[in-house]
Order: structure tokens, then C-alpha cells, then sequence
């Protein structure tokens, strides 16, 4: 494990010190001067991170950090904003009223973070959640890594720009390589060989943007001594590659999720094939060359995809192949793994099978991420990654999909337990949902579990955080916050936060409403933050869970107009099925639709214009627009991944959800008038064109709210509080 100990940061302290102080300033303005921020590694002794807080006497400031790393002094300034002077940051939003003068403390503090890594990000949300993102997004959101102490993370802009170069230096011609790359909405697929062509190509504008980003990504992140993770060769090409080399030995994969070979069945190259070197080092010589290097690359094989054979000999050669690839550019290389495919395919990945794909890399020169370990961990079945270092991770969200959820229980535990296991190699925790911008809490408590070496008072630590997210002390928001704790954020067993609630699905008479939870906690806590907001509604925080709790509500009440809809049309009821279905489209859906346009981050049109913003033509503008409009209902030409990506954002509720919803209650009224029964495959082929016509319909959202948010949660709550 020595290599993982010469991972950590690279800039040099001064560097570091200035970047933090930077951080500082952005955040908090002149009082910024009144916090000393300081870089000593000599802190940390070569172990994991530390910072200290301390109260300098007869000076003027108020408060000094010191930290081992710029992540660490970065961490140490927001544990004392948030636990001394009652501050919070989040993605909905800052709540920075700081105390005059600020507090001074009475004794010194150390904190050392339990193991080496705190990791942020999913490949996944590189499509989901960062597709669009411009450089001032991206420092907004470096700048939380930084002060939730993430010091492990990857930097995958620009990629395809530097891809695109080594396949036009190996002799593949342009359209080759538009024939391989996706869209920008898709590319996180693409990179791991799910997926080819669908929603691209590439034009020449956006590799250029990516480039420009990349480079500032890379180095705002070291400068604050985070290790950036960059990209490296898993093994797929583009059909080219078969033209220009005949005699490359490249099989076909077989096909991912629901799309057919027009758009899958990617070419994977023999790991003995002596072109598997010389295209991986090629890519990755040139990516350091452009990028410099952390040591540290990412590589995912066979994510979701069956490999060709299931010899354990065959797997360990592949894992070599790509390795080597990676050492032949970097002696240094050491490779952060995905372990997502040993529980999505475990029928696959026997111990057997698990074992000899991580033996082919030396041990300790790979890093598994046990990416779903909150409600799957893999490390227990596998005697902890068979000695491979492992980071536990909290998945959480799929999709980027709207909707309260929470395993608190698990994650207050789960890592404490796993460092317990015999044996364990675990060197860290991590955050990777598929999507971001959703559930706050949950973030903001791993990543305080990240610091901690042992679990919280999860009542006590919630009722804190109300506070400190609002800015004020309020029993009925902290009453809510309890009750929410209780129920939608402690699911229990194995729990997958992936959005199936027969709002954002295709209607059928089959449709899921089950519940982790007690549904009237969620109606209490929305009447308990109704009755708050006289004194919080002010506070932008609190606007945003407001909208966030009345549409968990609205959620639940459609799964209840939709059972009484089912149970009408069954018992042959057309009166109250013409009253159920009527009022679930004419009135909760368009009311739930106005709730969510009264908030710039539940709105469809701050997604599809950040889409628009990215091009540099209208060609390219519509291109985006299409390419973000898909990724949010079908997935695919064809709905191969309907509503995976589903979000509850204002207009998409109205013109994409009710609409299908609209159709289905006239197409069971019709069934009942005329005394057909009704056949889901003739309104799915129906629908499908409603759900296609939602994508060109070429409206513009707006991107600006409109509407007084307490106003309309009000006027719902009146209406349909149970």
C-alpha cells in the first residue's frame, strides 16, 4: 500500500495555502480576513488527513486552521462555519449569516479523518448531472468538494478531444470516429463501452470547450491537494480501428440494457493482442502530456456487459492487459476500479471469477470502489476484495431522479463496520450517485461521517442540521426534519433509490405504489414546514425543501389518485373514474407543475438552456437540446431505458408526464363506453408517440421561475392534506 501513501496531493504548500485562502474569499467575502488558513503536511506524518482549529490570543483573528492537505484546511474552515457559527452549504443553496464578531474558541479542536480517501463522484453523473456545466459551475462545485474534505476524485473532461487525436494518429477517418462517439448527454456510457453513435457525433466546438475546461478542472483541484483520477484504455474500440489493423484480434461484446447492435455491441480487443498496448499507453502518454498526472487512472472493462468468457484465466489476463497499458505510460499508475459489475451480475462474478480479475493487478496497484455498499456491499462476500485496497461508497441516487430518500442507518454504520471486518483493506468512503442536486442531508452527513470515527445521534445531528440550513432555531421545521429522518431517509434492507412512482412512469394497470415509509410522516412534515414558513421564508433553503417535501406529497397522492383510477376502471365505475382521472390531470398535476416552476432548480428549462448554452451554433444548439430532452424521458430512439432518468421539474410534469397520464384515463374511459378491453401494448405504441413528440416539440422553458412558492404549497395543502 505504499503507493497509495505517494498519491496524495501534489501541489506544493504554498500553492495549496493560496488556493484554500482564494476559497475562503469566494465564500465568505472581507470576513474573510478574520480566518487564518494555513498548509503544514508535517501535520499528518504521511497518514490520513488532519486539521487543527484554533483561537490565536491578542490578535485580530478570530479563528486559525490549519491542515495537512488544502482539502484538510479547506474541511477544518467548514467544520468551524457550520459547528460554531451555525452556517451550511449545499447544492440548493449557501446559508452564511455569520455572527459579529465571529466566535472564538475556547480550546484548541484536531480532527484526523479515519482513513486515507474521501472519493466524490459516479461516471455516471458526468452525463446526468455534469453534461451542460460551465468553468464558474464547476469551481462552485470544486469549491464543496474542498470544504466537505473530498481529496479523491475524477477529472474526465476533454477526454474524447484527446481520444479522437490518437485514433486520427493511428489512420481512422473522421467519420469512423463520429460513428463511435455518443452525444455529450450519453458519453458516460461511451467511455465504458455500453454505447456508440446514439444522439452524436462530436462536433469539432465542443472538444475544444471540454479542453479549455479540463485544463482549469485539473488544476483547481490540485491546487488544493486533491489526487485527480484520469481516464485511461479498458479495452473497447471503434469499428475503425478493424479497418486500419485487419488483423486485430477484436470481438464483438454483445448488446447493453435494451439497445440493439446499431447502437452497442461494442469491439473489445484480446488482452494478448499486441495493440491492446500500444493504443493504451498511446492514449494515455498523450493524455499526461496534455494533463499532467496524480498517478491514479479509472478503467471499467466490463461495466453492465457479460465478458466473453467466464475462465478465470481469460480475466486475469484482461485485467493485466489493461494495467500494464496503464504502467506503460506511468510507472506509478495505480488503477481506481468500479466494483458496480461483481453486484449487478453476480450470477457472473463468482468469488472464482471475482478474485482472479483483481489478481491480475499487483496488490495494492488497484482501488475497488464498492460503490453501492450501503445496501450490497461486496467486500463481505469477497474476504475484503481479496486483499485489494477498497473504498466504501454510498451510491444513493439513480438517474439523477427527483424524490426523498435515505439509508442513514446504514451509512452511520456501514463504514464503521467494514473498517472492522477481519482483514480489512478499506482506505477510505465515498459519495458516487448516478445523479446530483437532490436530498442535501444525505450528503452532507456522509461526508461528515468521512471525518468521524464513530457513528452519530442521527435525531439529535438532524435537528442541528434544520437549524443550521435555515439559518434559525424553529421546533416545527425541526419537527419536520425528524419525521422525515424517520421515515423517507431510514429505508432499510436493500434499497434502491431509483424513482418508480406511477408519476414519473409510463401508465399501465400494473403500476408499483408501494412504500418504504409511512406516507402521513411526509403529509406532517409538509403541514409542520407550512407552518414554519411565516418565520423561514426567507431563507432560500428552506424555499427549496419546501417545494421538495410538497412534491414528495404530490407524489404519494398520485399513487393514490391511480389506485382509485384502477379501482374504478376494474369494477366498471366510469363516474368515479371520470372524477379520479379528472382530477389528476386537470388539477394536481398542472398545480404540482406551477409548484415546481415557482424554483430555478426545479425547472426544465435551467436544464435544457445550460444544454443550448454549451453550443457554439444553432446546430449545435438543437443537437444539445435534443440530446438533454432525451436523456430526461426515453433514454434511447426508442424508450430502451424509459424514464431511468426520470426529473419532476416544472414543465416537464405538464407537457411530458400529465400528457401521458391524459391519455390514459380517456383511453380507459373509451374501453369502458365501448366495451373493449383495454391492451397495454396498443397504448404503449399510442404513448410512445406523445413521449417522442415531447422531445420536438422545440417549446422553450423558461428559465426563470414564476409564482410565489409558499403560495402555491399552501394552496395544494389546502386542497389535498389528507
Amino acid at each position: 500500500l505504499l503507493l497509495l501513501a505517494a498519491t496524495a496531493g501534489r501541489a506544493g504548500d504554498a500553492r495549496q495555502e493560496e488556493a484554500v485562502r482564494a476559497l475562503a474569499r469566494r465564500l465568505l467575502g472581507p470576513r474573510a480576513a478574520a480566518v487564518s488558513l494555513s498548509v503544514d503536511p508535517a501535520l499528518a506524518a504521511g497518514g490520513p488527513d488532519i486539521y487543527r482549529l484554533w483561537s490565536p490570543p491578542g490578535t485580530g483573528v478570530a479563528v486559525a486552521v490549519t491542515g495537512s492537505s488544502g482539502v484538510a484546511a479547506a474541511a477544518g474552515l467548514y467544520r468551524y462555519l457550520r459547528d460554531f457559527c451555525g452556517c451550511h452549504l449545499s447544492w440548493s443553496g449557501a446559508q452564511l449569516r455569520l455572527p459579529d464578531p465571529l466566535p472564538r474558541l475556547r480550546a484548541e479542536i484536531r480532527a484526523a479523518a479515519p482513513g486515507r480517501y474521501r472519493y466524490y463522484q459516479n461516471v455516471c453523473a458526468q452525463s446526468y448531472s455534469f453534461a451542460w456545466w460551465d468553468w464558474a459551475r464547476w469551481e462552485r462545485e470544486i469549491d464543496w468538494m474542498a470544504l466537505s474534505g473530498i481529496n479523491l476524485a475524477p477529472a474526465f473532461a476533454g477526454q474524447e478531444a484527446v481520444w479522437q487525436r490518437v485514433y486520427r494518429n493511428l489512420g481512422l477517418n473522421q467519420s469512423e470516429i463520429d460513428k463511435y462517439f455518443t452525444g455529450p448527454a450519453f458519453l458516460a456510457w461511451n467511455r465504458m463501452g455500453n454505447l456508440r453513435r446514439w444522439a452524436g457525433p462530436l462536433p469539432p466546438a465542443w472538444h475544444f470547450k471540454q479542453l479549455y475546461l479540463q485544463y482549469r478542472i485539473v488544476e483547481r483541484m490540485r491546487s488544493l491537494g486533491m489526487t485527480t483520477v484520469l481516464p485511461a484504455f479498458a479495452g473497447h474500440v471503434p469499428q475503425g480501428i478493424l479497418r486500419v489493423f485487419p488483423r486485430v484480434n477484436a470481438t464483438r461484446l454483445g448488446h447493453w440494457s435494451h439497445f440493439d447492435c446499431t447502437y452497442s455491441c461494442t469491439y473489445l480487443l484480446d488482452p494478448e493482442d499486441p495493440m491492446f498496448q500500444v493504443i493504451g499507453t498511446l492514449f494515455l502518454k498523450e493524455l499526461i502530456k496534455e494533463f499532467g498526472t496524480d498517478h491514479v487512472y479509472s478503467a471499467d472493462t466490463f461495466n453492465e456487459m457479460t465478458p466473453l468468457s467466464s475462465d478465470p484465466a481469460y480475466l486475469s489476463r484482461v485485467s493485466n492487459a489493461v494495467f500494464r497499458s496503464m504502467t506503460g505510460a506511468d510507472p506509478k499508475a495505480l488503477w481506481l476500479m468500479q466494483g458496480w459489475l461483481f453486484q449487478h451480475q453476480p450470477d457472473f462474478w463468482q468469488p472464482a471469477q471475482v478474485r482472479a480479475l483483481l489478481h491480475g493487478v499487483p496488490l495494492g496497484r488497484m482501488i475497488v470502489l464498492d460503490l453501492f455498499a450501503e445496501s450490497k456491499p461486496v467486500y463481505q462476500w469477497t474476504e475484503s476484495f481479496y486483499g485489494q485496497p477498497f473504498i466504501w461508497c454510498m451510491l444513493h441516487n439513480f438517474g439523477g431522479n427527483h424524490g426523498l430518500f435515505g439509508t442513514v442507518e446504514a451509512i452511520n454504520h456501514g463504514p464503521f463496520a467494514a473498517r472492522r471486518f477481519p482483514n480489512s483493506t478499506m482506505v477510505g468512503t465515498g459519495l458516487v450517485p448516478e445523479g446530483i442536486e437532490q436530498n442535501d442531508m444525505v450528503y452532507e452527513l456522509m461526508n461528515e461521517l468521512g471525518w468521524r470515527q464513530e457513528p452519530l445521534d442521527l435525531a439529535s445531528w438532524v435537528t442541528r442540521y434544520a437549524e443550521r440550513r435555515y439559518g434559525a432555531l424553529n421546533a416545527a421545521a425541526a419537527g419536520a426534519w425528524r419525521l422525515l429522518l424517520r421515515s423517507v431517509y431510514n429505508c432499510t434492507g436493500v434499497c434502491v433509490n431509483h424513482n418508480r412512482s406511477p408519476l414519473v412512469c409510463r401508465p399501465s394497470l400494473r403500476m408499483d405504489t408501494e412504500l418504504w415509509y409511512n406516507a402521513s410522516d411526509v403529509y406532517e412534515a409538509w403541514r409542520l414546514l407550512l407552518s414554519a414558513g411565516a418565520e423561514l421564508g426567507s431563507s432560500p433553503a428552506f424555499l427549496y425543501d419546501l417545494v421538495d417535501v410538497t412534491r414528495q406529497a404530490a407524489q404519494q397522492l398520485v399513487s393514490d389518485y391511480y389506485l382509485s383510477i384502477r379501482q374504478a376502471f376494474q369494477s366498471h365505475a366510469l363516474p368515479e373514474l371520470l372524477t379520479a382521472g379528472g382530477v389528476l390531470v386537470y388539477d394536481l398535476l398542472p398545480e404540482l407543475d406551477s409548484l415546481l416552476s415557482s424554483h430555478s432548480l426545479f425547472l426544465l428549462g435551467r436544464w435544457l438552456e445550460s444544454a443550448r448554452a454549451a453550443a457554439t451554433s444553432d446546430r449545435e444548439a438543437e443537437q444539445y437540446e435534443l440530446n438533454a430532452r432525451n436523456q430526461v424521458t426515453l433514454w434511447g430512439p426508442s424508450g430502451n431505458i424509459l424514464d431511468y432518468a426520470n426529473k419532476q421539474l416544472g414543465g416537464l410534469v405538464l407537457d411530458y408526464y400529465a400528457v401521458r397520464w391524459s391519455l390514459f384515463v380517456s383511453v380507459l374511459v373509451e374501453s369502458l363506453n365501448s366495451g373493449h378491453p383495454f391492451h397495454q401494448d396498443q397504448f404503449n405504441q399510442a404513448v410512445f408517440q406523445v413521449e417522442r413528440g415531447f422531445i420536438y416539440n422545440k417549446k422553450r422553458y423558461p428559465a426563470v421561475p414564476a409564482g410565489d412558492t409558499m403560495e402555491i404549497s399552501r394552496k395544494l395543502f389546502l386542497k389535498y392534506y389528507p
